[in-house]
């Protein structure tokens, strides 16, 4: 764990290049896409910055896993999405998260960040403080957990002594960290970018309340508005095109999105990347694991549509060698 200091590695002689991938759930498999476009036309990033599923994406490459990752996001259906959330009563989230870290665990055992061949750091929040958190150190799935540990949805993680939750709270895509660990160029992929309003004011709107739909008949189980409801809410959301009417999963899900985008736009404007990947990602819904056939390609697509772009930068950076 560090607290935002960090020494650069010396210079190579050449523009090191910084990938900061920031967090959307399911759509971050358009990750892997970016990366794929990325190393085949020569562009291999020296840099990972990563934000809950960008700290999943970008961690697996850093450790040499990124084909396993690829071949796991390919194999999952909804049935196996689902399958894969253990939910629990008395947590701090839906979701105790012990079946994902298994799997991770199976390609990154004993994986410490500090041994990665690629400079990493994923992205964390300190509960109660609020404070920016850069893993850069330590066992690698344990930050990883903690930079996807979506709050109400997975339990918190404690590193170090602290609880740590979803990075994305306090910097979805962390160009920031990508600068500070001595990336030349930082290329971020932005996965909110097709999402939403464009922080559009409507400054008139009819206050007059819509007639309320017919609620369903409650349910008999003793745990409603517990974890039964909520999960079933949660499973809901794979894979299935909302109703008119929102629940619970779904306005947790949505304002956690509209904050996350909110945070991205100030975050960038005060310190733009040199080159922004936006993946048109906005038909593919926060759970839909199962759909990453289309997400690596729109990922793949936005990386080519700014590759001469990232030519140009990449070419007009000079660095001189330590």
């Amino acid at each position: 764990m560090n607290d935002m200091t960090i020494e650069a590695p010396p210079r190579r002689g050449r523009p090191r290049i910084g990938l900061a991938l920031g967090g959307g759930a399911a759509r971050g498999w358009a990750h892997i896409g970016v990366i794929q476009a990325l190393t085949e036309a020569g562009y291999r990033p020296d840099v990972i910055a990563g934000t809950s599923i960008g700290a999943v994406v970008g961690g697996c490459f850093a450790a040499g896993k990124l084909t396993e990752l690829s071949d796991f996001a390919i194999s999952l259906t909804k049935r196996r999405v689902v399958g894969l959330m253990d939910f629990h009563i008395g947590g701090a989230g839906l979701i105790a998260g012990g079946r994902l870290k298994r799997l991770l665990e199976r390609d990154l055992t004993n994986t410490r960040i500090e041994a990665l061949p690629v400079r990493f750091v994923a992205i964390a929040t300190e509960l109660g403080s609020g404070h920016e958190i850069w893993l850069t150190h330590g066992p690698l799935v344990e930050a990883l957990r903690a930079s996807y540990a979506l709050p109400g949805v997975f339990d918190p993680v404690k590193l170090g002594g602290r609880w740590l939750m979803d990075g994305a709270l306090v910097n979805p895509v962390p160009v920031s960290a990508a600068r500070a660990m001595g990336a030349d160029v930082v290329i971020c992929v932005n996965l909110n970018s097709d999402l939403t309003g464009r922080g559009t004011t409507i400054q008139s709107h009819a206050a007059e309340p819509d007639p309320e739909p017919e609620l369903d008949a409650p349910p008999t189980s003793r745990w409603f508005g517990g974890i039964t409801g909520a999960a079933k809410r949660v499973r809901g959301m794979v894979g299935r095109p909302s109703s008119d009417r929102p629940g619970l999963a779904g306005v947790m899900i949505d304002a956690f999105n509209i904050t996350q985008d909110r945070i991205s736009r100030s975050r960038l404007a005060g310190d733009p990347p040199d080159v922004m990947i936006g993946p048109k990602l906005g038909r593919i819904g926060l759970f839909d694991f199962h759909r990453a056939d289309e997400a690596f390609e729109l990922g793949r697509q936005a990386t080519q549509r700014v590759m001469d772009e990232i030519e140009a930068m990449v070419g007009s950076r000079t660095v001189s060698v330590d």
